[in-house]
């Protein structure tokens, strides 16, 4: 019984790794979240997305979610992953992975470009986790945005109540357009 449950197991990371893959995740994600061996995550990457995966270090600034629009869809992916991660009874990574494609289904209906990569969003929540970032309620809308954890949340207002001067201007993927 216990040799069945391994492959199952197994099968499982396997397709949670192909899952990953599809959403354009980078190997250190798909090592970090399986165990799986990095031969195996090679092969598997070059299997399904037909080329050798990306090179060199993930994004480690906390400073990317603090720009506007960065700003704005990271804290609309962090909602909805603090939604499932109290509705719903999923591991981290599932939690991570729903989040993402709820993300990017809201992003496109909305006719936005998603900013947020899926390695981006798993980095996200790894900062939160360590205290690194946190969410901060606007004191005018009452949304929770991605913030420094020492920001002062009495007067915290986010980045759609007050966006910069030259927000909505250009054309930028994924730019929100000010009417």
């Amino acid at each position: 019984m216990s040799r069945n449950k391994s492959i199952l197991t197994e099968a499982r990371q396997i397709d949670r790794a192909i899952t990953l893959i599809h959403l354009g995740a980078r190997l250190q994600v798909l090592e970090s979240e399986t165990d799986l061996s990095y031969e195996r995550l090679l092969r598997l990457y070059k299997e399904v997305s037909g080329k050798s995966p990306s090179k060199g270090q993930l994004p480690f600034s906390t400073d990317w979610f603090m720009t506007w629009q960065p700003n704005i869809h990271a804290s609309l992916f962090l909602n909805i992953h603090e939604y499932l991660n109290k509705a719903a009874a999923l591991d981290e990574i599932d939690t991570i992975i729903k989040a993402y494609q709820l993300y990017t289904e809201q992003t496109t209906a909305q006719g936005l470009d998603p900013l947020l990569s899926v390695t981006r969003a798993w980095r996200l929540v790894k900062f939160v986790d360590n205290g690194m970032l946190t969410m901060t309620r606007c004191k005018q809308c009452g949304g929770h945005f991605v913030t420094h954890p020492h920001e002062v949340a009495k007067h915290y207002v986010c980045g759609l109540c007050a966006p910069p001067a030259r927000a909505g201007k250009g054309r930028a993927k994924g730019s929100l357009q000010m009417h």
